[in-house]
C-alpha cells in the first residue's frame, strides 16, 4: 500500500475521491472479516511501530516512552472514509460514523443509544450549539440533528422534492448548511445547490445553485464568523457570506490538496504543494507564505488550541503562528522514531495527539505540545486498511481504526 510520500498517493486518498454515496463494499473484500463483536477486550499489538514500546503497567501513558495501555476497546460498526469529522467526542460520548449510528460511553465503552439508519456514507459528524446534524441513512431528503447524550431526535431540516440527497457540510449557531443535487424531469442530476437550513425552524434561509461541473461530495467546509469557506477535488477555493449566500470571492489553487485547509479569526490556511498559504477571508489577497523543505509537500493543517499545525512528506511537524506563519517549533521526532506522517491533531492536556493513514508504522503518537517532542506511540496491531481516526473529550484519547475503537489515558 502506497503512504504518504512525495508523489504518492495513499488508499485513503483514493477512497476519499470515490466516497460520498459508495457503499462500503466497494472499498475491498477485505472488510467482511473484520470483527463487529460488542466485547470488551485488550488492544491487540502485533508487529509495534518503531518507538512504540510495550503497553505500561498503570493507565497513565506514556511512561518512559512505551505505549499507553488501552484504558478499553471495542468493536464497532464503524463505516468511515478516513475524514476527520467521522468521529466525534461530546457530551460524554464517543460517536463513530456507521450504521447503525453508535454512541459509546467516554468512561466505560459501554454503548448508550444507537440509530438503526445510521449516517449516509463519507457524509460528516457535525456539531453546533449543542446538537450532532446527520445527513439521513434514509435517503429520504431529510438533514436531522440529534441530541448527542440521548440520540433523541431534535430537529429536522428538509430541501424539497427537487432536491436529492442533501448533505450536511457545515454549522453554526444559527444555520445549518448544506449541499444537494438538483433534480431534472427526467429524475436526473447535472448540477447541485448549496443552502442554509434555519438552526431553530428548519427552513430555507437561501439557496444558491453552484457552477455546472462542480460536484456535490469531496467538499471540505467551514464556518468562520460570516464567512464560509469550502473547497473541492475541482481545486476550487469559495468563500461565502453566511447571511444571504452570495459569493463573496472564489479561486483556483494551484494544486488539487483534497480539500484540506483550515481557517484562523480572518484567514483561511490552504496547503499547495511545497507552499502553504494564507488568504484574508473578506477579499482573498494572500497575507503570508510558508514554504517546505527541498522535495516535500505539506499535508493537512490544523489550527489546535491557537497553534496551526502542519506535517510535510518527510514527516517534519511544525508549530505555526496561524496569523504570521512564524515558526514557533519543528519536530522531527516522528521521522527519527519511524513513525509516518499526521494527518489529524487534537491536544489532550500537554499533549498533542496525532493520527496517521493506514501504514504498519502509523497509527497514533502523543508529542509534547509545548516542544514538539516525542512521548508515545500507539498502534492496535490489526492490520486494517481503514485510516486512523482520533477525538478526545480532554480527559481520554479516542483511536478509531477501521471497526476497531480504542480509549487512551491522558
Amino acid at each position: 500500500m502506497a503512504n504518504t510520500t512525495v508523489g504518492g498517493t495513499s488508499r485513503r486518498r483514493v477512497l476519499r475521491l470515490a466516497g460520498g454515496g459508495l457503499a462500503l463494499a466497494a472499498l475491498g473484500a477485505g472488510a467482511a472479516g473484520c470483527r463487529e463483536d460488542d466485547v470488551d477486550e485488550p488492544a491487540a499489538r502485533g508487529d509495534k511501530p518503531a518507538g512504540s514500546g510495550e503497553p505500561s503497567a498503570g493507565e497513565g501513558g506514556g511512561e518512559d516512552g512505551k505505549a499507553p495501555k488501552a484504558l478499553w476497546s471495542h468493536s464497532v460498526p464503524a463505516e468511515t472514509y478516513g475524514d476527520n469529522d467521522e468521529l466525534v467526542a461530546v457530551a460524554g460520548m464517543v460517536i463513530a460514523s456507521g450504521s447503525p449510528l453508535s454512541a459509546r460511553d467516554a468512561a466505560t465503552g459501554e454503548e448508550r443509544w444507537s440509530l438503526p439508519d445510521g449516517v449516509a456514507p463519507g457524509a460528516p459528524l457535525l456539531l453546533g450549539d449543542g446538537t450532532l446534524y446527520l445527513a439521513s441513512g434514509k435517503y429520504d431528503g431529510t438533514v436531522s440533528g440529534y441530541d448527542p447524550a440521548s440520540g433523541k431526535e431534535t430537529w429536522q431540516g428538509r430541501l424539497g422534492k427537487e432536491y436529492r440527497q442533501p448533505r450536511p457540510i457545515a454549522v453554526d449557531a444559527r444555520q445549518v448548511y448544506v449541499v444537494a443535487e438538483i433534480l431534472e424531469k427526467d429524475n436526473s442530476s447535472h448540477t447541485n445547490l448549496i443552502a442554509a437550513l434555519d438552526a431553530g425552524s428548519g427552513k430555507i434561509v437561501w439557496s444558491e445553485r453552484r457552477d455546472l461541473g462542480t460536484e456535490q461530495n469531496g467538499i471540505h467546509a467551514a464556518v468562520q464568523g460570516r464567512h464560509l469557506v469550502y473547497t473541492d477535488f475541482k481545486k476550487n477555493l469559495t468563500v461565502r457570506d453566511t447571511g444571504t449566500g452570495r459569493q463573496v470571492w472564489t479561486q483556483k489553487t494551484e494544486k488539487t490538496n483534497y480539500g484540506f485547509f483550515t481557517v484562523h479569526e480572518e484567514l483561511v490556511i490552504v496547503p499547495q504543494g511545497d507552499r502553504l498559504h494564507a488568504y484574508a477571508l473578506a477579499d482573498g489577497a494572500r497575507k503570508w507564505t510558508v514554504k517546505a523543505a527541498h522535495l516535500t509537500t505539506f499535508k493537512e493543517p490544523a489550527v489546535v488550541d491557537g497553534v496551526l499545525h502542519i506535517a510535510d512528506s518527510a514527516r517534519t511537524v511544525r508549530a505555526l503562528d496561524p496569523a504570521t506563519g512564524k515558526e514557533i517549533w519543528q519536530s522531527k521526532a516522528l521521522a527519527e522514531a519511524g513513525f509516518q506522517v499526521p494527518r489529524q491533531y487534537v491536544k489532550a492536556g500537554k499533549l498533542l495527539c496525532v493520527a496517521t493513514d493506514l501504514d504498519k508504522d502509523g497509527g497514533v503518537a502523543a508529542l509534547d505540545a509545548a516542544t514538539g517532542e516525542l512521548r508515545w506511540t500507539f498502534n492496535d496491531g490489526t492490520g486494517d486498511y481503514h485510516a486512523w481516526l482520533v477525538a478526545t473529550d480532554g480527559k481520554r484519547v479516542f483511536a478509531l481504526h477501521g471497526k476497531k475503537l480504542h480509549a487512551l489515558p491522558v
